[in-house]
């Protein structure tokens, strides 16, 4: 779990290899924990505003919020790439992350690729623990 994790943030740039399902959840579920204990620790849900649309506001502009905010940038870069090996390790294209603009069905499409198990002969032999 925390090799996992580990080689997670250090490949977060790197798309043209292949990551095992742990490789790519463990460090899901662990950022989703890290998140919500940044939250309610340093109270940032008093300065951002969910809006009935979905989309948010943030209210207040101080460190809490823009380490808040740099956080989930560099989680969703490295959520990106980690994807798109999760992608190579069923033998897809990066192109499936195209799905996510479908609503609902290209989530549901993604999610379950993302948790079917990996394929015994990829073109990536090259997983991610190996960089």
């Amino acid at each position: 779990m925390i090799n996992a994790y580990r080689e997670y943030w250090n490949n977060m740039t790197v798309m043209n290899a292949s990551s095992t399902r742990a490789q790519y959840w463990w460090p899901q579920v662990i950022n989703y924990f890290v998140l919500a204990l940044y939250t309610s620790l340093t109270g940032t849900y008093k300065y951002i505003d969910f809006m009935s649309d979905g989309s948010r506001v943030i209210k207040e502009w101080n460190s809490v919020t823009i380490i808040f905010v740099v956080l989930t940038i560099l989680i969703w870069l490295a959520n990106f790439t980690v994807r798109a090996r999760r992608l190579h390790d069923r033998d897809h294209s990066n192109w499936w992350i195209l799905f996510y603009l479908l609503p609902v069905i290209g989530n549901f499409i993604i999610f379950i690729t993302l948790i079917l198990p990996s394929k015994q002969q990829t073109r990536w032999p090259i997983n991610q623990s190996d960089i």
